[in-house]
Order: C-alpha cells, then sequence, then structure tokens
C-alpha cells in the first residue's frame, strides 16, 4: 500500500470525510479549499485548481495587483503534504493538510510562500549546515461573540481566568495534543480574555504549519463554546494587543548555536552573527511580521512588544530578546523576536528571518551592546526605534537587498502591492476604524 492510500485508509478509520488544503495569502488570512477524503490521491497526483490572485488579496477580500501577479487569468495547483496530514479533533469528520503551491507544469510556484520558507531552511544547511528550530507563541483573546465583551475580565495572569474558562480551555488542549501538537504552556495573559499558548520548536516549515494548525484549532474550539477568538494585532486602540512572538536558534552538527560559546552570555560566532543579522534588518522584516496599520497600534512603547531596535538579556522591551536557558538544558538558550504578529504570514516570517539572519552570518557581523531595562527610559544613547508606521516599515522593506533576493522578485512585488494597498485602504481610518475592521479577520 501506497503512502496515499495508507493516509486514506487512516482517514477513513477515523471517520474523516473531507480535507482542507490551507495556504496563507500575503495578507496573513488562511484559504482553503476543500475535497472528500477519497479524492486525496488524486489532489496529491495532480493537485487542486486555484487562482493565483489570492496573492494580491487585501484583508477585506478585495484585490489589488502587483508587476508579476494579479488579473484573472492563470491557475496553479495546490498539493497537500501528507506527512502533515492531520485529523482535527475539533472539527469531527475533518481532516487538514497544507498545501504547496505548483505551476500546472509542475514547476515549483516562485510566490508559494511555504516553498520560499523551505528554500531559506534548505539554504542554511547547504550553504552553512545550519538547522534552524523555530516555535510560535500564539496570543488571542476570547470575546463572547464577534465585536462582544471579554469572556473574561479576570486577573492579568490569573488563575480566575483558567477557572471560569476551565473547559474551553481543556477543550483547546486536550485538541491540540490529540492532533500531536507538542504544547510547552498554555495560560492567561495580559489583557482582558487573553491567553497565549506556546509549541515545541520545529523545523522552519513545520513550525509555521503549526502556527496555522494551533491557530485554527483555537478557532474550533471557540466556535463549539459560543465564543469567538481574535488573533489581530489589536483589539482596543488604548490596550495591549496580540502578538505571535518568534522563538529561534540555529543548530549545528546537533548543537544548539545559542550555547557553549565565547559571545555574549555563551553565544558562538555564528548564533551572534545570525542574530546580528536579524537584528540589522528588523526594519524591513516589519514589513513581513507586522505586516498590517493594525499591527503598529500594537507596537507601542513600554508595552513588552518590541517597539525599538535592540537586543538584550531577558529583556522583554528589546525587539530581540536573549534567553540563555538552565545550564543543564541544552534546548532551552534561543532568540525570542518580540515585534511580530499573528496578521503575518508565518512562513513568510521563518523564510525572511532565516534570509536575515544568514545575510549577517555571511557579513560576520557581531552583536552592538545589549540594552537592560526599558529603551524608553534611556535617556543616554537610546536604541533606534523600529518604523512606527506601515509606510516606513516598507521603505525599509524595499531597500532591503537581502529580503529582495531572497524572496525573488514575483513575492516581493505582491507583498509590497498587498501592503501599499493596504496602507490607502486604512489611509482615512482612525486607530477605532482599523481596529474595528481588522478585529475578526485573522
Amino acid at each position: 500500500m501506497d503512502p496515499t492510500q495508507q493516509a486514506t485508509a487512516r482517514l477513513s478509520a477515523a471517520g474523516v470525510h473531507g480535507i482542507a488544503l490551507t495556504w496563507v495569502d500575503n495578507a496573513g488570512l488562511t484559504r482553503v479549499k476543500a475535497v472528500p477524503a477519497g479524492r486525496l490521491a488524486q489532489a496529491v497526483q495532480r493537485g487542486v485548481g486555484m487562482s493565483p490572485v489570492f496573492d494580491v488579496y487585501l484583508v477585506d477580500d478585495s484585490m489589488t495587483t502587483s508587476p508579476h501577479i494579479g488579473g484573472p487569468d492563470g491557475d496553479l495547483r495546490l498539493v497537500p503534504d501528507l506527512g502533515r496530514l492531520t485529523a482535527l479533533a475539533a472539527q469531527p469528520g475533518w481532516a487538514w493538510a497544507p498545501a504547496d503551491r505548483y505551476e500546472q507544469s509542475r514547476a515549483p510556484y516562485p510566490a508559494c510562500q511555504r516553498q520560499f520558507a523551505r528554500r531559506q531552511a534548505e539554504r542554511a544547511r547547504s550553504r552553512h549546515g545550519l538547522d534552524l528550530r523555530m516555535g510560535f507563541e500564539t496570543e488571542w483573546v476570547i470575546t463572547r461573540g464577534p465585536g462582544g465583551p471579554p469572556a473574561t475580565t479576570a486577573a492579568a495572569y490569573g488563575m480566575a481566568r483558567l477557572v471560569e474558562l476551565s473547559a474551553y480551555l481543556d477543550e483547546v488542549l486536550s485538541a491540540l495534543l490529540g492532533q500531536g501538537v507538542d504544547v510547552l504552556q498554555l495560560h492567561p495573559e495580559y489583557a482582558p480574555g487573553q491567553f497565549e499558548v506556546s509549541v515545541a520548536p520545529a523545523d522552519p516549515v513545520a513550525a509555521a504549519d503549526l502556527a496555522v494548525l494551533v491557530r485554527e484549532t483555537i478557532r474550533a474550539v471557540s466556535a463549539r463554546h459560543g465564543l469567538a477568538p481574535s488573533f489581530a494585532p489589536v483589539l482596543d486602540p488604548a490596550g495591549v494587543g496580540n502578538g505571535r512572538h518568534l522563538h529561534l536558534s540555529p543548530w549545528r552538527e546537533e548543537k544548539n548555536a545559542c550555547r557553549d560559546g565565547d559571545g555574549p552570555f555563551g553565544m558562538t560566532g555564528v548564533c551572534e552573527a545570525f542574530l546580528a543579522g536579524v537584528l540589522r534588518e528588523l526594519p524591513a522584516l516589519l514589513a513581513v511580521g507586522a505586516p498590517t496599520p493594525a499591527s503598529y497600534l500594537r507596537l507601542k512603547p513600554s508595552h513588552w512588544a518590541g517597539a525599538y531596535q535592540c537586543w538584550g538579556l531577558e529583556n522583554r522591551e528589546a525587539a530581540l530578546r536573549f534567553v540563555p536557558g538552565a545550564p543543564d538544558d541544552l534546548h532551552g538558550a534561543n532568540a525570542e523576536v518580540k515585534c511580530f504578529d499573528s496578521a503575518a504570514n508565518p512562513y513568510l516570517v521563518t523564510g525572511c528571518v532565516i534570509a536575515a539572519g544568514l545575510a549577517g552570518v555571511e557579513d560576520a557581523l557581531t552583536l552592538p551592546p545589549p540594552v537592560a531595562g526599558d529603551p524608553a527610559a534611556l535617556t543616554t544613547a537610546p536604541p533606534p526605534r523600529l518604523p512606527e508606521t506601515l509606510p516606513a516599515a516598507l521603505d525599509a522593506f524595499e531597500r532591503s537587498g537581502v529580503l529582495r533576493d531572497a524572496l525573488g522578485e514575483p513575492l516581493h512585488g505582491a507583498i509590497l502591492a498587498v501592503r501599499q494597498a493596504e496602507v490607502a485602504l486604512f489611509a482615512a481610518a482612525t486607530p477605532e476604524d482599523i481596529a474595528a475592521a481588522t478585529r475578526d479577520r485573522y
């Protein structure tokens, strides 16, 4: 029995009738085509048709165009990744698989974000002997219906929140574990009705896949409980928003390069250079990891959002936080990029961060001195603010040869077109208007 037949038999035994094939567009929304379970073999062999125009969709489902992509012409093939095929615990009768996108000829589609992430991970391995391990933290706010009040107003990080919503959180945890997700933590966060889940690190493509699966699992469980989750950067412009922080560590020869070295806080030279590359490109990376005007309502100083282009040891106000880990924990040392949120396409995030880090390795960069305390409170030589608006981040993105070369012109151009169109879409909107328009989209 070949792998597809084995997968089909496994799904049949699990009572699965439909398979959701997903990809994430450049606006950060997860799009889907679904096929009956009995047609899995055809989907693997021939793919499922979809238009390339989705790469220039905006958050409100309107469309723009770009130099290489746009308009009604053309067709691509969605091909499910059987290695990630998962029966969905919170959606009985359904399974999920992330899809790669190909041309009709089965040549790789140059604007496929998932294949872009894979290419960058392979480049790190083949050119530098580095394996990247990555994991996302996902924050969300639970409300009693779209636009409704928070499902709980108990204290930030309080046990009362867990008690009040224990049945809901138990089902979230049970569904994730039932789908093979290695959950590290699940806990209340700061904002009213806000929670966070962290999962174990994986390779860059798998980490992005997990970000999709985690969000859609939370969405499904919430619907079963009559609740509405929001993963948007902000619900209330005056409050604390939702981030989706990225943890990463470069490994070489099965050794964590974030520890047992001669660099800052035990980093090896390749780790320091990689992180220095990420730090250098952070203004441009914001156009990928904080991709919507709503993102810049979250990126406020003194809100633990990472609004400054600096790094620090366990500093939650720095955009790049270094975590040395316990001496006996070989896996614990890592870095956290704090300025990203869930409006971002996670495949673009992992791929672009790798590209930035590898440029740092190739340029033999070193890190500047770390920043301790709140950068906003520094009166002597404060670090620079990261871009405070999406147009400012786009300026950095357009100037970044590192990201342009890594992405390639079709994908780079589509991302730029979508960002520029969303800037125009919200040009006359107030912060309250932006929050209201995006709070239930992600």
